[in-house]
């Protein structure tokens, strides 16, 4: 048997150490070859998550079936599929090959990605995390990272509708041996929109109507994307209504019609408007709202020198202070109305140049100055209580919460005006005098010493200028002196006055106490005084005893020569 053997032995050709070690050599250099390269393999079954491999060495791969999903999540692998994987090493724990789907892509994008970086091509990639600073990408198997300020032109709130969606990108820098990638959204948007803004700017016209986003919303205005152009839509052309801010017509993502206002193609700005795409409301006002036409309105707005109210939608008013209450002048227009009080107004003035309307509150209620004219008349006595005393007057409340004035000099017929005021107080309750009524000028006189007759006016109606008085010396000095007439009149004898010669002391000639009779020569009704006059008096009586002493001679004797020559043949 041992001679069978060897020679058995001896028949077959011999493996030398040689040989063998060729033979390994030659197979471990066909997988050394294989090692850390990207090949071809054939699936042989999907199971328990996991996908078996041939790529043509001693034993098959197990490849995670997670790394064939695509960016939904989806796995379309099954057998007898050819698949790119990478060959990481020959032998795991287990004794199989180690491959790997994922490396493999990594590698096919790389060498794709280094292409598109030098060519400055853009890439399609999809983002499917969040990281410190930006966001991950998947660029066809390659990893890159997006930076926050790369996403979009405009920092945008909410990044999920961007998540998970093919989009294209362009690679700003690529370093493969440290394997990073940064990749620019917004330069990809940037070139999109410049080319959109130049297409769309070439075919602009004033008064064309366009579709657009709003994209950003300020105190003054919002700007909206027209596709590539932005313009500013002022908070002026929003709406023909008052409003305080934007954000009370638009917002945010909202998609409206606008009208192309004005547009500076070199500096790309677009002026729009979106009130003018609905009927100007100013256009033919005057003839829906004529001068003294009334109309309910809505109080806007409050300003200190009056209140704006809507009249309908885009038409506002002012009512000026002055023409918010027949009585209440100075008072501020809170006091009166409050914002989004419906009050009944006037149309006063309609200036539709330049789109103003005055409108009026008090005129649609009965001014109260007519109302007193029409229930009151001139020498009626009425009551009120003192509201204020000032330096010219009594102010009286009167009804219609109107006031009416006693001036200084109607107060008292015998004391100055600063004198009586000081009788009375502010509260006081009393009866007065119309003396005139003036709803124009918005005035109403009245008096008090009215209530009383006069003293000095019956006096003088009876004793005017020329007639012969009596009184009693009062007071005296060198001057003149002042003499009792009445009770309530008093007149004033001056020195030169008394005597038809010449006095120049009154104390001379007069007395306290003396009892005279002289004549009125002068009447002062403004100042109620009366000028009397002794020598006037004498000068009178003397010339009527001249002219009685006259009568008599001329009536005992004969008057002309004719009469003497009658006389004497008479005689005869």
């Amino acid at each position: 048997m041992m001679a069978d053997t060897n020679v058995s032995q001896d028949q077959e050709s011999p493996i030398t150490n040689e040989v063998f070690a060729d033979l390994l050599a030659e197979a471990f250099g066909e997988e050394e070859r294989l090692q850390g390269r990207v090949v071809t393999g054939k699936v042989l079954s999907v199971e328990n998550d996991f996908v078996l491999i041939d790529v043509g060495l001693k034993s098959e791969g197990n490849v995670p079936i997670k790394e064939f999903t695509d960016a939904t999540g989806k796995a379309e692998i099954s057998a007898g599929d050819d698949v790119d994987v990478f060959v990481e090493r020959f032998e795991g724990r287990d004794g199989a090959v180690v491959l790997s789907r994922d490396k493999a892509r990594r590698e096919e994008a790389w060498t794709v990605l280094e292409k598109a970086y030098e060519a400055e091509e853009r890439v399609t990639g999809v983002i499917f995390g969040r990281v410190k600073g930006g966001f991950t990408v998947d660029l066809s198997g390659a990893v890159a990272f997006l930076p926050g300020s790369q996403v979009d032109i405009r920092p945008i709130r909410d990044v999920a509708p961007l998540m998970g969606n093919p989009q294209q990108f362009q690679i700003l820098k690529m370093d493969r041996s440290r394997g990073n990638i940064v990749v620019s959204r917004r330069a990809v948007l940037e070139e999109t929109r410049a080319e959109e803004r130049s297409e769309l700017m070439s075919n602009l016209s004033e008064g064309q109507v366009l579709e657009g986003v709003v994209k950003n919303i300020t105190d003054y205005g919002a700007f909206v994307d027209l596709g590539g152009v932005d313009g500013l839509l002022h908070i002026t052309d929003m709406a023909w209504k008052r409003i305080k801010h934007p954000s009370e017509i638009v917002e945010v993502g909202q998609e409206m019609d606008v009208k192309i206002l004005k547009f500076d193609r070199e500096r790309n700005r677009v002026s729009l408007g979106l009130k003018q795409l609905g009927e100007d409301p100013w256009v033919q006002i005057t003839g829906r709202y004529p001068e003294g036409s009334r109309v309910v309105a809505t109080v806007t707005n409050l300003t200190d020198y009056g209140c704006f109210a809507e009249i309908e939608e885009g038409v506002e008013g002012l009512v000026h202070v002055s023409e918010m209450d027949w009585t209440n002048k100075n008072v501020h227009p809170s006091k009166i109305v409050q914002l989004g009080d419906e009050v009944e107004v006037m149309v006063l003035d309609i200036d539709e140049e330049r789109r103003r309307i005055s409108l009026g509150i008090k005129q649609c209620t009965q001014n109260p100055w007519d109302a007193f004219a029409g229930d009151h008349a001139k020498g009626d006595k009425i009551s009120g209580s003192i509201k204020s005393i000032t330096d010219f007057g009594i102010f009286i409340g009167l009804e219609g919460n109107i006031d009416g004035l006693v001036h200084l000099s109607d107060i008292s017929w015998n004391e100055t005006g600063e004198e009586a005021v000081r009788n009375y107080k502010k509260g006081d309750e009393i009866e007065t005098v119309i003396l005139s009524i003036d709803p124009e000028r918005e005035r109403i006189s009245l008096g008090i010493k009215q209530l009383e007759e006069d003293a000095f006016s019956l006096y003088v109606s009876d004793n005017d200028r020329g007639a012969l008085v009596t009184g009693t010396v009062t007071e005296v000095d060198a001057k003149g002196a002042t003499i009792k007439l009445s009770d309530e009149v008093d007149g004033y004898l001056k020195a030169v006055d008394i005597s038809v010669d010449r006095i120049d002391d009154a104390r001379s000639a007069l007395s306290v106490g003396d009892s005279v009779e002289a004549k009125i020569i002068n009447v002062d009704r403004k100042n109620r005084g009366l000028g009397l006059s002794i020598k006037a008096k004498d000068m009178d009586d003397e010339k009527e005893a001249v002219a009685s002493l006259k009568e008599q001679e001329a009536a005992s004797s004969p008057g002309t020569i004719g009469d003497l020559i009658k006389a004497k043949m008479d005689d005869q």
